[in-house]
């Protein structure tokens, strides 16, 4: 399904109360395919491909993390959900940091996925290497880098072919569209506005995760007052991907918790 604009593609699915979930940068809708198998019975789930990803428009010229939250609320507006849960992943997760103080009345309860605050200054140069990595040579510049950052050694040995199909997924995205996206994944910094997340939040992430590291996590938790932390042991960043049912397993049990409602 689309937006009545036709820009943005997003499928729904499940029974129970509403959840929306915001894939990251260089993904689409499919990155929660295993998610939502295991949280349909439970939530009326509202997933979308992020404008520049999947099958919504590709992005042209300048785009900012207020216009992507804008189109998770487009969505939300399409389908007739005036409050939903909330879960981000990477770049999601970011979007979803926006979306709380933004539009803090149309969520109940976030999940922030491996997602960024408080980088230092080198963590930010990083990512603007990749980015120039990238402009100069195209997508397969990070191919590598991006194997090692993302997953264990144990389970890429394992399931090479899982690796190659979210390589695969990466080669075929709408460079333009990336660079913009991962431009204001990079750039984009909210940590100041945390405080103002006034719904109850988990934060969780990989204990090896590099780019959405520990410390960034314990960040979030300290900033948003009524928080949990959860570390994912062993884990990189591509939980989703990994370790599904660990990760949707403590989603279910943190929205369903009773009498905490935002």
């Amino acid at each position: 399904m689309r937006t009545t604009d036709g820009l943005i593609n997003f499928e729904r699915s499940g029974r129970g109360s509403p959840l929306v979930l915001i894939h990251g940068v260089g993904a689409s809708l499919r990155s929660w395919d295993d998610a939502c198998g295991a949280l349909e019975s439970d939530f009326d789930i509202i997933r979308l491909d992020l404008r520049g990803h999947g099958a919504s428009a590709p992005i042209r010229g300048e785009y900012s993390i207020d216009r992507f939250a804008a189109d998770v609320v487009a969505v939300m507006d399409e389908t007739g959900i005036s409050r939903a849960d909330l879960v981000g992943f990477s770049l999601g997760g970011l979007i979803a940091q926006r979306l709380a103080v933004g539009w803090a009345g149309r969520f109940s309860r976030v999940v922030l996925l491996s997602a960024v605050a408080g980088r230092t200054r080198e963590e930010r140069q990083k990512v603007v290497a990749r980015l120039d990595m990238i402009r100069q040579g195209g997508i397969e510049t990070v191919l590598g880098a991006a194997h090692n950052r993302w997953f264990t050694e144990a389970f890429a040995r394992a399931h090479p072919e899982v690796i190659e199909q979210r390589m695969d997924e990466l080669r075929q995205v709408d460079l333009e569209s990336y660079l913009e996206a991962y431009r204001v994944f990079g750039q984009t910094e909210l940590v100041d506005t945390l405080h103002a997340i006034m719904q109850p939040t988990l934060v969780m992430t990989g204990e090896f995760d590099q780019g959405s590291n520990v410390r960034m996590a314990e960040t979030m938790h300290q900033l948003i007052p009524n928080s949990e932390l959860r570390i994912l042991p062993g884990l990189k960043h591509s939980v989703l991907v990994e370790a599904s049912a660990q990760v949707s397993g403590h989603i279910r049990k943190f929205l369903k918790k009773p009498g905490e409602e935002a």
